[in-house]
């Protein structure tokens, strides 16, 4: 099935080049936005699949169109574009329901497998980018202490392991359970955390203080 993409930024010259770019990878670009204002009211009537969305925009920034349309149509995925990489803006852009968090010196390629990856209700982080997110999450959570325990102890174990960078193969290795087991830990996670994945999972872990980065 053809993803529905959607542009936001106000760069002609940047819309028209990503519309060529990402027509040729494949996707059905079916409308272009020049503000946060323009992209809200677009995205209710052209209900997209993706939106593709610049974070420094008039009217109305990014980051809130992406709030507004993330909180009134929660399955059009949005992807954030940046010319810089801020942790704050970020954290932000995390909150407000962005699946994707990208730098603009990425290529197409990156921009394109993060479009896929957010339509398939994944998180797409540029590599530094990630890096900082969960460098400042850390922080944040070193600083708050939990009131009570929000998944269980064994569920603590498998985020622990995943935010170690372990597949979900040496999950069941690890700990010597089945794989099935892993995957019913990680899905009782996701919805304790309300997270779509293992990244937004571990993002919001270590912000909670559950788990520690080493």
């Amino acid at each position: 099935m053809t993803i529905r993409l959607m542009l936001a930024d106000d760069h002609r010259l940047l819309r028209e080049s990503l519309s060529r770019s990402m027509g040729e990878h494949g996707f059905e670009v079916v409308g272009e936005a020049q503000n946060g204002l323009d992209a809200v009211e677009l995205a209710r009537s052209l209900h997209p699949d993706v939106v593709l969305m610049d974070v420094s925009m008039p009217e109305m920034d990014g980051v809130e169109a992406c709030r507004q349309i993330h909180a009134e149509m929660p399955d059009i995925k949005v992807v954030m574009l940046t010319m810089h990489a801020d942790q704050q803006v970020l954290t932000n852009a995390i909150r407000a329901g962005a699946c994707g968090y990208l730098v603009k010196d990425c290529s197409t390629e990156e921009i394109a497998s993060a479009v896929r990856m957010a339509a398939s209700g994944e998180t797409a982080l540029s590599p530094q980018l990630a890096a900082s997110m969960l460098d400042e999450v850390r922080k944040l959570g070193t600083a708050q202490v939990r009131e009570e325990r929000l998944v269980s102890r064994r569920e603590e174990e498998v985020l622990q392991l995943i935010a170690d960078g372990c597949s979900t193969s040496e999950v069941a290795d690890r700990m010597y359970i089945s794989q099935k087991t892993v995957k019913n830990h990680l899905a009782s996670i996701y919805q304790k955390l309300e997270a779509r994945d293992r990244t937004q999972a571990v993002l919001q872990a270590v912000r909670l203080g559950i788990v520690s980065l080493e």
